[in-house]
């Protein structure tokens, strides 16, 4: 299936771009960013397992398990602060 993965600030900066279309055959967020590990750097880095990256899925946040369908669009942040 094909999905959109968008990325953001660092992890934007570490992947080298914001977007991209991908032909995966995840079946979750979990198994996506797997894949995307799995390519080597710069995404092993960037999303690598230990290290704190947010998800969302459709625009809404959300855990791993959350299930991919044909056209999701994925979006790979680090955790906001401020104050």
């Amino acid at each position: 299936m094909r999905v959109t993965v968008r990325y953001f600030a660092s992890v934007r900066e570490a992947v080298g771009q914001g977007s991209e279309t991908v032909e995966t055959q995840a079946t979750t967020l979990a198994a996506l960013r797997d894949e995307l590990i799995a390519r080597g750097e710069p995404y092993a880095g960037a999303l690598a397992r230990g290290r704190a990256v947010r998800m969302a899925l459709d625009q809404v946040m959300s855990a791993e398990s959350a299930g991919l369908e044909e056209g999701s669009e994925v979006a790979f942040f680090p955790p906001v602060t401020g104050g």
